[in-house]
């Protein structure tokens, strides 16, 4: 560890431009997916695809007129809105961490879903573990006033550049590539410089490239002894070192934005035909304009031109333009890739034919849904938790408190099991009858609001607590 230590402090250029072997070999396609998921006129020009047969001056007219539905960004959210649709139970948790866990505005659950976004989009994400710098004692007066706590934000895959762990298998550094924004001066341009921020177990350092060179321009102990940084990488692929399924969302999406972009110019080209004019017009307005360069007739094959047709081929000048089957069939092929598309990522909860598929096929989709969304959610849980044991580390008087994210989401017609379940406690019955009702009771309400185990248990026997003879 010291030997690495000593070749990033005696070349500190090399931490601008040093890549971790899997971070260059995704980076271009975590850029992609970023982009996808922000949208916008710089993603369209880069997405569009020009055709063979297309000119220039169409294919501009087509990016100009092109609109993108966000496939990519809505199918994010609605995993993350599924999975933190449900507050996670904090128990014992430092209420006023919980309200602002990132010192900056985003309560707890506020930072987690940040997280799941970003996995949902890269596959990988960090929670960052920091307190902020300050000198002399801290009184508990000047630690609320200052906030002088520790806090934790999220960095996505293209924020961590390089790694390396240890043979204990935990993280020996790691490197973040970061942006200083100085904007404090109204009479002056905003001045950004390019850092980067060096994690190791017992400090850390920031590095600034400036013209002459690179230089330290800060950093300080690391009082928990470990990286403060928590990896999270969703479990896709199973150890095949497979891409993550995203990309594949991100290329569907493509083929809907293109051939939706194709469709509406079809409809155009419907509306405004193509102007076919005779052989013998054609060179009678070649020869008006050969005299004035400010004249001239097009002769370009294009929908914005004209097609000329010689006497044999009638002479006729018309209009023409593509006939509306076409379009309905792109429409009809973007319905089929919108289908495919969430039945790529597993969120398809019908499938084609519904009317005729049995109720077992319907509930395993179901199924389906609930076990992606319940493997998302033990992720998010397992990362909070290490994030609450570095703030632990990081300040004592700062309790571990127990998590526990919803895993139930095949809640069904919730009204009508409730009132079926009321019904049935009104039935006479035995103790035994009575505690299998109250158990199903309280298994519907872990479906609507997640509990701690042992909140669940003592709800499920109250008897058993409180000495109940009835």
């Amino acid at each position: 560890m010291k030997k690495s230590e000593d070749h990033l402090s005696r070349d500190p250029d090399v931490l601008f431009t040093r890549m971790h072997p899997d971070y260059a070999r995704r980076r271009d396609v975590w850029k992609k997916s970023r982009d996808a998921y922000s949208g916008g006129s710089g993603y369209l020009e880069a997405a569009l695809i020009r055709h063979v047969s297309e000119i220039e001056l169409e294919f501009s007219e087509r990016r100009r007129r092109a609109y993108y539905f966000n496939y990519p960004r809505s199918i994010a959210r609605q995993i993350t809105q599924s999975v933190l649709g449900t507050e996670p139970v904090r128990r014992n948790a430092d209420a006023e961490l919980v309200e602002d866990w990132s010192r900056s505005g985003l309560r707890a659950t506020g930072v987690m879903r940040q997280l799941s976004t970003m996995l949902s989009v890269y596959g990988k994400a960090y929670l960052l573990v920091e307190s902020p710098r300050f000198e002399g004692e801290v009184s508990l007066r000047r630690a609320a006033e200052e906030r002088l706590r520790p806090y934790v934000r999220t960095l996505s895959a293209l924020d961590v550049t390089d790694w390396a762990y240890g043979a204990d298998g935990k993280l020996l550094w790691a490197l973040i590539s970061e942006e200083a924004v100085d904007h404090s001066d109204p009479f002056s341009s905003e001045v950004r410089r390019e850092r980067m921020r060096l994690l190791e177990r017992d400090r850390w350092r920031v590095f600034e490239r400036t013209a002459s060179g690179c230089r330290e321009v800060g950093g300080g102990v690391n009082p928990i002894g470990e990286v403060p940084l928590v990896s999270v990488e969703e479990i896709d692929g199973f150890g095949m070192d497979a891409n993550h399924w995203f990309e594949d969302v991100v290329r569907i999406s493509e083929a809907i934005l293109n051939n939706e972009s194709e469709s509406q110019m079809n409809i155009v080209k419907q509306m405004f035909g193509m102007l076919v004019v005779s052989d013998s017009f054609a060179r009678g307005a070649r020869k008006l304009a050969a005299g004035n360069s400010a004249a001239g007739f097009a002769a370009t094959v294009a929908r914005s031109a004209a097609i000329i047709e010689s006497v044999e081929e009638k002479g006729i000048s018309r209009y023409i333009g593509p006939s509306g089957v076409a379009s309905e069939v792109i429409r009809q092929e973007n319905l089929q890739l919108k289908q495919e598309l969430y039945d790529v990522v597993g969120l398809a909860v019908q499938g084609r034919g519904r009317e005729n598929r049995t109720a077992e096929s319907k509930e395993w989709d179901f199924r389906h849904v609930d076990w992606f969304l319940a493997e998302r959610a033990a992720q998010l849980e397992e990362a909070e938790i290490s994030a609450w044991k570095m703030i632990h580390r990081f300040d004592r008087g700062i309790p571990v408190p127990e998590i526990a994210y919803n895993r139930e989401f095949a809640v069904r017609d919730l009204q009508k099991t409730i009132s079926g379940l009321l019904q049935l406690s009104q039935l006479s019955g035995d103790a035994a009858y009575r505690r299998a009702v109250r158990n199903a009771a309280v298994e519907l309400l872990g479906g609507v609001a997640a509990m701690p185990s042992g909140e669940k248990e003592e709800l499920a026997s109250p008897g058993e607590n409180q000495g109940e003879k009835k």
